[in-house]
């Protein structure tokens, strides 16, 4: 069936400008990192891409390695893109990365000028597209000099294979370095992605400070730390689910305790575990968007209903601070 968007798709959310740049992003964005690879069928990625934008998610965010395989989520996503949203093109805002092991050798990760740009020409061809809004240096490379990764970034953009140029899992100091070396160049950076949720605040010691400064805005993942901020584990650990399914969380690290402690504020809110922890994330001024992963439509719905919730008060932000113990260090 031809997919129509819903014509108030524009009422469901708000909009925050990144930065001090023109570039408005939809409070809620939806991440392509899990379930738009070839491991999960494309009518359930379809079906979850319509949903999104029916709900005024105008922001999808991919990188080279997404997917299983690596690149995947790409190809899928382009399949999506060309049968289903080529007439809204220009609603859609869409980013990739390049950092992390693409492929074999020494130039198939980190931040060398040949591995950005080449890895950013792969991507364009996976997906089909002559440009991408946002292209990221995905993580710093202690090995080479931050003029050379920002030097590719400023070439991305000049070269109109992407409009802006962002950072991921950057310090305050690396993101501070990287901001003056682009605004010489005359590209200046738009935004940041870094984790951040209520057990991994990292970014609040400096970081959204340095954005701040730079004029930059701030589009958080894992605000659900891979789920242990949903209802999820509870009572326990299903055989399904992610901390036992996948390697980027083991259930040595899910917390009962934490959870039920938090989902009870959450509660007393109106609201589920997730939706308070994404609308904690939001919080503060400075963060421009959260981004989301989903596995269903209803997952996706769920979540992106954090945006009716009502403001924190200070009581409630000092109850989930009792709960959550000191504030944890960075972690991708």
């Amino acid at each position: 069936m031809t997919y129509r968007a819903d014509e108030r798709r524009y009422e469901r959310q708000p909009y925050n400008r990144s930065g001090r740049s023109g570039l408005k992003l939809p409070v809620v964005s939806l991440g392509l990192w899990h379930n738009f690879g070839d491991n999960r069928p494309v009518e359930n990625s379809r079906a979850i891409l319509r949903r999104a934008f029916d709900l005024g998610v105008t922001h999808f965010d991919l990188a080279n390695n997404y997917g299983v395989p690596y690149g995947s989520a790409e190809r899928n996503f382009s399949r999506i893109l060309r049968e289903d949203f080529l007439p809204y093109r220009d609603e859609l805002v869409i980013s990739t990365k390049a950092g992390y092991d693409m492929w074999p050798g020494p130039y198939g990760e980190w931040g060398s000028r040949k591995y950005v740009l080449a890895s950013l020409d792969q991507s364009l061809e996976r997906m089909g597209l002559d440009y991408v809004d946002i292209f990221y240096s995905h993580r710093p490379d202690p090995e080479t000099p931050l003029e050379e990764t920002m030097g590719a970034l400023d070439r991305a953009v000049r070269s109109g294979k992407a409009l802006y140029a962002g950072i991921s899992n950057y310090s305050a100091e690396q993101t501070a370095q990287a901001a003056r070396i682009m605004r010489e160049l005359g590209t200046p950076l738009l935004i940041h992605q870094p984790s951040y949720s209520m057990i991994n605040r990292w970014i609040e010691d400096g970081l959204l400070d340095a954005l701040e400064e730079a004029g930059m805005g701030c589009i958080v993942y894992s605000p659900l730390a891979q789920g242990l901020l949903t209802d999820r584990y509870l009572d326990g650990v299903p055989t399904d689910s992610r901390a036992a399914t996948s390697r980027f969380l083991s259930a040595d690290r899910i917390d009962r305790d934490l959870a039920r402690g938090l989902n009870e504020i959450a509660a007393s809110r109106g609201q589920t575990l997730a939706q308070m922890a994404l609308s904690w994330t939001l919080r503060d001024s400075r963060v421009t968007s959260v981004l989301i992963g989903a596995s269903s439509v209803k997952q996706l719905e769920d979540n992106v209903a954090c945006v009716d919730g009502p403001e924190f008060t200070e009581d409630e932000l000092q109850a989930i601070d009792k709960v959550t113990g000191p504030r944890s260090a960075a972690g991708r």
